[in-house]
């Protein structure tokens, strides 16, 4: 679900990744024409010109389906029946005339063009400048991306969804391919889906806020990740963040917070993860401060206010929490209740701590560190 989207896309070289600048609400359903969808009127694409079948291109036919249900001042829903359709570079602007969020339902199969030559590269399908967007309907996203990766250095990747929870796949040794990646959105909710990458299963980047995660399964990949951040001059805070009953499996990382060495100043607080379980997974908790840069300068990415409570499970290396904060902008009010970490062998994991105001209640394997400590 979609709210006050700037820029929702599907991208296309490293395809079947979800990026977006946008967050949540709304609900919709239903038939052709005026029918239907709790008193809300229903745009088929085929109404307006789709051609089913690996044929020939439904470009237009889409655009002029959404643009039809934008113009509504109402309830309205863009239904895609069960079938292929054939899209090339497909926008869909608003802003829209109803206070009510649009609906698209995709029950069939939307399928890329594979020639990279007829896109711009903004991106495959983009939702842009609209306030209230629902995307469901069980169907298939398929862009193509094996005919494309040669192109952009990426490997295998699909994006499908099945019995309402959203799958993404990629190979675990594939490049850079997060499975969503949310930034510059407002209440953004990402629920009951299986990601399975090369790189984050999901990452939060600048500018996201009042975020929910709430029961991914993960792996492989490298985890849920905030971040990276402080990259690009003057970034946007990050506030407000739920991840909670999520499974991560062979993963990399576990929960991450990653900034940058040498960083503008700005915000990451009022994170809360919960109710988490590892399995396999290489640095279950981790702050890392100093990330992707040589740079002797300390980040300045403000980290504070960061709960972590009833994380349990395996983990393969020594050390199972890893906070390694910034010494220009040194972490605030991070506690860790009832965390419960085994190493897979016979070594008991440890906890390192730098730069970080670090509180403890429950149970607390492995042991607690001071801050600057490492146990």
């Amino acid at each position: 679900m979609v709210r006050r989207a700037s820029a929702f896309a599907i991208l296309v070289l490293c395809s079947s990744l979800l990026s977006t600048d946008a967050a949540g609400g709304g609900s919709g359903g239903g038939n052709d024409g005026s029918g239907g969808n709790g008193g809300g009127t229903t745009f088929n694409v085929m109404s307006y010109g789709a051609k089913p079948g690996t044929k020939q291109e439904s470009t237009q036919a889409f655009m002029k389906a959404w643009n039809a249900a934008c113009n509504t001042n109402g309830k309205a829903t863009v239904l895609v029946p069960a079938d292929v359709y054939i899209l090339g570079e497909t926008i869909f602007q608003g802003p829209c005339k109803s206070q009510i969020p649009i609906t698209v339902q995709v029950e069939g199969t939307l399928q890329a063009v594979s020639d990279a030559s007829v896109y711009s590269g903004a991106g495959w399908i983009s939702f842009s400048h609209i306030d209230g967007l629902v995307l469901t309907g069980g169907g298939t996203i398929d862009g193509q991306g094996n005919s494309l990766w040669k192109y952009n250095d990426c490997n295998e990747s699909r994006l499908r969804s099945s019995s309402g929870r959203l799958t993404i796949t990629a190979p675990g040794d594939s490049p850079n391919t997060d499975g969503l990646h949310i930034s510059k959105s407002n209440m953004v909710k990402v629920s009951e889906s299986i990601i399975k990458t090369g790189d984050d299963c999901i990452s939060i980047g600048q500018g996201a806020n009042n975020m929910t995660v709430n029961k991914i399964t993960c792996g492989p990949g490298h985890g849920i990740s905030v971040g990276s951040l402080g990259k690009e001059p003057k970034e946007l805070d990050v506030t407000g963040l739920i991840v909670q009953n999520c499974t991560l499996r062979g993963t990399t990382n576990g929960i991450r917070i990653k900034t940058y060495a040498a960083s503008d100043p700005s915000r990451a607080s009022g994170f809360l993860f919960q109710d988490i379980i590892v399995d396999s997974v290489q640095n279950p908790i981790i702050i890392d401060q100093n990330y992707g840069s040589k740079s002797a300068k300390p980040s300045l990415v403000k980290i504070s206010n960061v709960v972590y409570q009833n994380i349990r499970g395996t983990t393969a290396p020594l050390v199972a929490v890893n906070l390694k904060c910034s010494s220009g902008a040194p972490c605030q009010n991070v506690h860790l209740h009832n965390i419960d970490l085994q190493a897979t062998g016979n070594i008991r994991p440890t906890s390192i701590c730098s730069s970080a105001n670090v509180g403890y209640s429950g149970v607390q394997n492995p042991p607690a560190c001071k801050p600057g400590a490492s146990r």
